[in-house]
């Protein structure tokens, strides 16, 4: 009998740790089709940021859920078997993270309600100092607070996540001195590569990758460069962080926005939240995500080895699910 050719291998799960939906009930999880590929991909949606109430988060929570539930295409990660399922049939895994402390309205005890309706990550600050810490754009950063840090240790109880992202430097080494689980950055790039209060430093990279932890890097322009969102531009500051942390403590979170129109509506009225390091560049330009479907090949063509590119791509952030998750309650 002639020889039977081996299977080709199954391509590697995509990983997308942080993109937006529009923030409304409204919103079109159609978007969400973008990331599916041969292999699948696990996508975590953000649900709220620093200006949002907990009732707000609920209903957002509600809408999303229901109708990623609803469309045979998608599948709520609400662990990671449900993402092992995602990867087996070509399906988008789908998650959630908090992009601010504020959603909580300071009970504790909201982390927990948050996590068993799929919130996996949460970041203490955005931006701007508040109850838990100091923002990456407070010209003092203060670190975290008593509060900050029995958020921390209660995230680690539930099983949440710890992001430094938009957190001040000085907030983000608290944070990974406190947490007894890895903390992630989960959207951000290197400094030491292109000077922005968004990006992280050298020594808050490798606080991250001593507790386990993994930078994401983003495809926003004004953080990768002077608006530059290319794979090129991406592929720079992973390159950056490679060499500074190694490839198992860097991963990809684009950071897209599916209202691109509406977001640099708001940031142009906003000043408050959004000063001049994000406006100086007119628009802001974004990775999409057909793009990061590309950058698996891109890496291949830089000289990456097959591990390095599936540790880059999405196995880092799934090893952090597999330490950290636990089963939620529902």
């Amino acid at each position: 009998m002639p020889d039977v050719p081996p299977a080709s291998p199954r391509p590697p799960l995509l990983w997308e740790q942080h993109c937006c939906l529009p923030l409304s009930p409204q919103a079109d999880v159609d978007q969400l089709a973008r990331y599916l590929r041969p292999g699948g991909s696990y996508v975590s949606v953000n649900v709220g940021y620093a200006p949002h109430s907990t009732a707000t988060v609920l209903g957002l929570l509600d809408a999303f859920r229901r109708r990623v539930a609803d469309d045979s295409r998608y599948l709520l990660a609400d662990t990671t078997g449900d993402i092992d399922r995602a990867h087996a049939g070509d399906r988008v895994a789908v998650g959630f993270d908090l992009e601010d402390a504020g959603p909580l309205e300071g009970q504790l005890d909201r982390v927990q309600l948050f996590y068993d309706l799929g919130v996996r990550t949460l970041l203490p600050t955005y931006n701007q100092r508040n109850a838990a810490g100091s923002g990456c754009l407070d010209p003092v950063d203060d670190g975290l607070t008593a509060y900050g840090r029995a958020l921390v240790r209660e995230m680690n109880a539930v099983g949440m996540v710890v992001d430094g992202s938009h957190c001040g430097a000085r907030t983000g080494l608290d944070l990974c001195r406190t947490s007894r689980h890895p903390v992630i950055y989960s959207h951000s790039c290197m400094r030491g590569l292109w000077e922005h209060p968004r990006n992280i430093t050298d020594d808050q990279a490798r606080a991250c990758a001593d507790t386990g932890g993994v930078i994401g890097i983003t495809g926003v322009g004004i953080f990768l460069g002077p608006n530059d969102a290319s794979i090129e531009a991406l592929c720079r500051h992973i390159d950056y962080a490679v060499d500074l942390v190694g490839p198992d403590h860097v991963g990809l979170a684009t950071d897209f926005s599916f209202d691109l129109d509406d977001l640099n509506r708001a940031l142009a009225t906003n000043p408050h939240l959004f000063p001049d390091v994000y406006t100086r560049w007119g628009p802001i330009e974004f990775m999409p995500p057909e793009d990061l479907l590309n950058v698996s090949t891109a890496l291949h063509e830089r000289g990456y080895p097959a591990d390095a590119i599936q540790a880059i791509v999405s196995g880092n952030f799934r090893r952090i699910a597999e330490q950290v998750w636990k089963t939620p309650a529902h």
